[in-house]
């Protein structure tokens, strides 16, 4: 699987378990000058804005260890705009993760992992 191929598949089963676990996927890939956010969602009273990592092997380690300081200085910002320019939201937010491990042959998933409020 390339890079690109992982990346859409992992968005695919973490948004299956999201819904499963009550989130209303929103909006995908939203993006602004600051970055982008594979997802935002709604879960009661919230709104959710979901990191989805997807990786097909652990030789770099996991999907967890790829979020940067700055990839989560970039996730706020990103988060803070869409608030800014979407009405009648919820006020409370957060930030979700969702860690998604991958067989390298067909794109089996291992692990659907799902993660919340990671920077609050």
């Amino acid at each position: 699987m390339t890079n690109q191929e992982t990346g859409k598949r992992g968005e695919q089963l973490a948004c299956k378990a999201l819904e499963k676990k009550g989130y209303r996927i929103l909006e995908k890939n939203y993006r602004c000058g600051h970055g982008e956010i594979d997802l935002v969602a709604r879960q009661r009273d919230y709104i959710v804005f979901i990191e989805v990592r997807s990786k097909t092997g652990s030789a770099f380690g996991t999907p967890e260890e790829s979020v940067t300081e700055a990839k989560k200085k970039k996730l706020i910002a990103t988060a803070l705009d869409y608030l800014s320019s979407h009405r009648g939201l919820p006020e409370n937010w957060r930030i979700d993760f969702v860690a998604v491990e991958l067989d390298p042959a067909g794109g089996t998933p291992k692990r659907v992992e799902i993660m919340e409020n990671v920077l609050g």
